[in-house]
Parts: C-alpha cells; structure tokens; sequence
C-alpha cells in the first residue's frame, strides 16, 4: 500500500513540477510580450516628439516670412501698427489652415 501512495505522490510531484514550469513559461510570454508592446509604443512615442520638433521648427521660419512681408505692407499703409498686423496674420492663417484643412481631411463616403 506504501508503493502505491510513493507511486501516487511521485506522480503529484512531477506533475506539480510541469505545472510550475508552464506557469514559468506562460510568464515569460506574457513578460515578452509587454516588452514588445512597450517598445512599439516607445518607438511611436519617439518618432510623434520628431515629427512634432520638425514641425514647430517649419512653423518657426513661416513666422518669420510672413511677419517679415506683413511688416512691409503695415509700413506702406496708413494704419500702421501691431493691430494691422494681427489681423492680417490672423487672416492668413485662417486661410492656411482652412486650405489645409480640405486637402488633409479624409473623405467619407
């Protein structure tokens, strides 16, 4: 009867054991797989800041530009000042914007 109880514990152990080594293995998936998903997101994370620096950069030099002409047609005007100035880079970024907007958009339908 004792064989038969060293046979019975023998066999709870060993399948105790590959037990504990698939939950193992099924951590070590899950762990890999958090990795990847986390650096997939870092990598797009990354490349948004870099796409977002180039960006600002461009909209830096435009700026530039276009307070550069608009300070030449505010110089020929009878209103000079910053208010003319304003309105007319306020308009014309409006327009830029609205112009963007329709080249950019998805259509539906």
């Amino acid at each position: 009867m004792n064989k038969y109880f060293d046979k019975k514990d023998k066999e709870i152990l060993k399948l105790s054991q590959e037990k504990a080594k698939l939950a193992a293995q099924l951590a070590a998936q899950k762990a890999k797989s958090s990795i990847s998903g986390f650096r997939k997101e870092l990598r797009t994370s990354i490349s948004t800041a870099i796409v977002a620096a180039f960006s600002f950069l461009i909209a830096l030099v435009w700026k530039d530009l276009i307070t550069l002409y608009v300070n030449k047609v505010s110089e020929s005007s009878p209103v000079q000042g910053q208010l003319f100035s304003t309105i007319l880079i306020t308009i014309i970024c409006v327009i830029g914007i609205f112009i963007t907007t329709k080249i950019l958009s998805i259509k539906e339908g």
